[in-house]
């Protein structure tokens, strides 16, 4: 974390201060989840070039230097903006730095803005640099990692995250998200081109989907290829507003349901000794925001195979999601239509 995160000053706007108030007055309520809190450094500067042009890097200092403004209908600046997402960006690198030198086996990177819709050359979706993007090109580049994946379950498509990666077969992007809803991007047909074609794995799912379709998009599809991709780092975009009480968008997801599917990647990633870093994105109802966010922070940093209890069921040890028992049909179609380029996800 680190204190910028407040001076990005959106006033009203739903992307606003008091998310980071209410996620410190919820996890200081716990004791920080068990993690230590570490301040986060700004990004570099060819950190932001690598995945940014430098245009677009300019764009955005000279606006925070002007004392902000509106970029387009959805997304504003202050004088503090540019500084805050050159710390959500460092923050990223530095938990990616901390895990890959085997500080700890996870670990949540918490900041605003959050970052997965900004693209190489534009800012939007009150996204200024893509954080999560930053992190996996810092891993390829100075850690000389081959193979990276991200999974977003944030309700909105990460279509920067998505673009910028298209034609990456390094980087194995997999995207839970409601559909139709901004940005509008993210349909099953888009699957990455070039040579990382396959690499782009959108499951858009209905308004009103809840923690069977979450969750078991994961169980079904994210971990299989989890295992079958074999990275050497796993990012999560984590957006929590798919959350029952989000003001923004229409699915129903619980708190446990976000705890059951960090605990789902979290396993995969042990499995292969792989670390895991959770990125925050968006999430806009502050309530909903601090509990699931807590609740996948926790889940985690838990042992392997530790079950997710709550309302819904448990999760682990043969619980109400895994298996494959419980999947619904929406999850099993989605399954049979990657498993068209990832055989080790065709039902035997």
């Amino acid at each position: 974390m680190h204190e910028s995160s407040l001076e990005h000053d959106t006033g009203g706007h739903p992307e606003r201060a008091e998310r980071i108030v209410a996620i410190t007055a919820e996890l200081g309520a716990y004791d920080w989840a068990g993690y230590e809190l570490v301040p986060s450094p700004p990004a570099p500067d060819q950190a932001l070039a690598a995945v940014h042009s430098e245009a677009h890097v300019q764009r955005i200092r000279r606006l925070a230097e002007g004392g902000g403004g509106w970029i387009d209908a959805d997304t504003v600046m202050s004088a503090g903006s540019f500084v805050a997402a050159q710390h959500a960006a460092g923050g990223a690198i530095e938990l990616v730095d901390r895990l890959l030198r085997g500080d700890a086996p996870t670990g949540f990177s918490v900041h605003r803005p959050p970052g997965h819709h900004a693209t190489a050359e534009r800012a939007m979706g009150f996204c200024l640099f893509n954080n999560v993007a930053v992190a996996a090109r810092w891993a390829l580049d100075h850690h000389g990692l081959e193979r990276v994946m991200i999974v977003d379950f944030d309700v909105h498509h990460g279509n920067g995250t998505n673009d910028i990666f298209s034609a990456d077969p390094r980087v194995l992007f997999v995207s839970v998200h409601e559909s139709p809803l901004y940005p509008g991007t993210g349909p099953a047909t888009d699957v990455g081109n070039g040579p990382g074609e396959g690499f782009n794995i959108n499951l858009p799912v209905a308004s009103g989907s809840g923690d069977d379709t979450f969750v078991g998009m994961i169980d079904a599809i994210a971990v299989p290829l989890v295992l079958s991709f074999a990275p050497q780092l796993l990012l999560i975009s984590a957006g929590f507003d798919a959350h029952y009480d989000d003001p923004l968008a229409t699915c129903t997801v619980t708190e446990d349901g976000f705890a059951a599917m960090c605990g789902l990647l979290r396993d995969a990633a042990a499995s292969l000794a792989v670390p895991v870093a959770g990125v925050l994105e968006g999430g806009y109802g502050l309530d909903g925001l601090a509990r699931s966010l807590r609740a996948s922070m926790e889940a985690l940093a838990a042992p392997a195979g530790s079950a997710v209890v709550g309302a819904g069921g448990a999760w682990g040890a043969g619980g109400a999601w895994g298996a494959g028992g419980a999947w619904t049909p929406v999850v099993r179609g989605a399954r049979a239509r990657v498993a068209k380029r990832w055989p080790a996800l065709a039902d035997s």
